[in-house]
């Protein structure tokens, strides 16, 4: 077989290549280890910056979003027992839409298949070959036969684990790693929302967040020991800590309920440098991760499909790589903001081991000088609401 794009990977970044490039006429393949179901079973944020909802619309995969997706002008963030609002739109112009990346993928998957255009899922045993050449090509395995798939680029969209990233040689790539010495424990669960505008939480017994996924369906978090188990949070303890951790009305006005679902993450920021290795390039999670503090990571993800689809509709559409070219440098630096804003959001808000009472005074005097100086929020909403592309 031979497609012009092949494209590992069918979460939201490398569907949302796929449908772009579909809709420009330019042949794609999906492959994708997981099955279907498998893709479609994974939990993740929520907050989609406007450029986002504007590459779905791009895309033609935005009609449920604006039909079931919830606007929000703003969140608060919690202190000293307070609640303390960050007026995106009023800071900014701005606003942003909480909606689930579940749906967005279910949304791109659906417009995929209307497009016609081929997904091969269970593909086992995945590899990109000759990228560093003008002939790469990738091979895989599905219902037990091997097959090879001839392309003029391959597009990493296999998230952190995946064999993109794995296939360049060491020498190749530098790698900037933080681990944070904590984890999110999330929940999900069929009550409606504390609030409905998200709330950060910053509490001496450390972080919380009251997120939504609709009106009846709420996501909650709270901080954890990065090495926590899930055995060890029955309800009742998961409900009694974030209510601790909230201000008093906020903890007084939450519905409990039975949970949907438990997990915990465990927090780090990431990035590979560069992002193209000859005719491979990746983006997204294959190429950065952000702690979820600053709902950045599928944004980024996005930002980097934008860079990257019109790198390859102006070598299609007009035989030149500049964009191709331009690509690395462009996804980065707007990487490399969006991780310092993560790391921020992540100092400011979380609770660190080895803080002491000095580490915590900082703290507390960030969040009070924030809340006294519009420029400082200003800062923060411009960052949240998402830098142009």
């Amino acid at each position: 077989m031979r497609t012009q794009v092949v494209i590992i990977g069918s979460g939201p970044a490398g569907l949302l290549l796929g449908q772009l490039l579909t809709n420009a006429g330019i042949d794609n393949v999906i492959l994708e280890r997981a099955s279907k179901a498998h893709v479609l079973e994974r939990i993740r944020a929520g907050v989609l910056e406007e450029g986002t909802v504007h590459m779905l619309e791009q895309a033609g995969a935005a009609d449920r979003l604006h039909r079931e997706g919830l606007p929000h002008d703003g969140f608060d963030i919690a202190f000293d027992g307070r609640r303390h609002r960050v007026d995106l739109f009023g800071l900014t112009g701005k606003r942003v839409m909480v909606y689930g990346q579940t749906e967005v993928t279910r949304d791109l998957m659906t417009a995929r298949e209307a497009a016609g255009a081929l997904s091969v899922y269970e593909a086992e045993d995945v590899q990109p070959h000759d990228f560093d050449s003008q002939r790469p090509f990738v091979t895989y395995r599905s219902a037990g036969e091997s097959h090879r798939i001839d392309c003029d680029f391959i597009a990493g969209c296999d998230g952190y684990h995946g064999v993109c990233r794995r296939s360049v040689p060491e020498r190749s790539i530098a790698v900037y790693e933080k681990i944070y010495p904590f984890a999110w424990l999330g929940i999900i669960a069929d009550v409606p929302p504390v609030s409905h505008e998200l709330i950060y939480a910053n509490h001496p017994r450390g972080f919380a967040l009251c997120s939504m996924r609709s009106p009846t369906r709420s996501r909650y978090y709270v901080q954890v020991p990065p090495d926590e188990k899930i055995e060890n949070w029955p309800d009742d303890r998961f409900w009694d800590e974030i209510r601790h951790r909230l201000p008093p009305a906020t903890a007084e006005a939450m519905t409990t309920a039975h949970t949907v679902e438990k997990s915990i993450a465990l927090m780090r920021s990431f990035v590979a440098e560069p992002l193209r290795f000859g005719r491979l390039f990746l983006a997204g999670d294959a190429g950065h991760i952000v702690p979820a503090t600053g709902a950045k990571g599928l944004n980024l993800a996005v930002s980097d499909v934008h860079y990257l689809f019109e790198g390859l509709r102006e070598y299609y559409s007009e035989g030149s790589g500049a964009g191709l070219d331009a690509y690395s440098e462009r996804a980065l630096a707007r990487v490399w903001k969006a991780e310092r804003f993560s790391w921020w959001m992540t100092h400011t808000l979380h609770r660190f081991p080895d803080q002491g009472a000095f580490g915590q005074k900082i703290q507390h005097a960030e969040l009070d000088y924030l809340f006294s100086s519009r420029a400082a929020l200003t800062m923060l909403a411009e960052n949240y609401v998402g830098l142009p592309f």
